[in-house]
């Protein structure tokens, strides 16, 4: 430790504890919703979101790695749990043999839109309407300065939302 160190303040610590409880509870909340609901997690419901939402319901796996933040090992566990499932399915990339695509089914597509609903509803219940609409404008902008700083290259699309508009895929309907 050095004189250096610039500690937290009390009012910095109980907000710092309180956002550590939020990232702890919220994961564990959204999970047990959509395994009830659709036997996924969360992680699995993003990912196919993220595949719903992209060009041709298709991308590579290493953007689709980017895109959810994980690992290209922890995706490709996931995505073969997935394609068991006839959720996904997984082929060689026209362009780069090298490369592997993935692209939702129509099961796939089926499934998020039968999970939407109760994610929703669960969004809402645990976060959205526990806030004023002006608490809702702060946390958009709260987390966005946080998220410039973790995510500078926008690889994850919230942190290029804008909240006038919203993710894509809540605007497509």
């Amino acid at each position: 430790m050095t004189d250096e160190t610039r500690w937290l303040s009390t009012e910095e610590s109980a907000a710092w504890v309180r956002l550590v409880a939020l990232t702890e509870l919220l994961p564990g909340a959204l999970d047990a919703q959509l395994l009830r609901d659709a036997q996924i997690t969360h992680f699995e419901y993003v990912a196919l979101m993220a595949l719903a939402a992209a060009p041709d319901r298709t991308m590579r796996m290493t953007a689709l790695a980017a895109r959810t933040n994980a690992t290209l090992p922890r995706l490709s566990h996931v995505a073969r749990r997935l394609e068991d499932r006839g959720l996904i399915r997984r082929f060689p990339c026209p362009e780069d043999r090298r490369a592997t695509n993935a692209t939702i089914t129509d099961a796939g597509m089926r499934l998020i839109d039968d999970a939407a609903p109760g994610h929703v509803e669960t969004v809402r219940r645990n976060v959205l309407d526990a806030l004023t609409p002006e608490q809702l404008q702060q946390l958009y902008d709260i987390a966005g300065a946080v998220l410039t700083r973790l995510d500078p290259d926008e690889r994850l699309t919230a942190t290029a939302c804008q909240f006038s508009e919203g993710p894509a895929i809540a605007r497509a309907g």
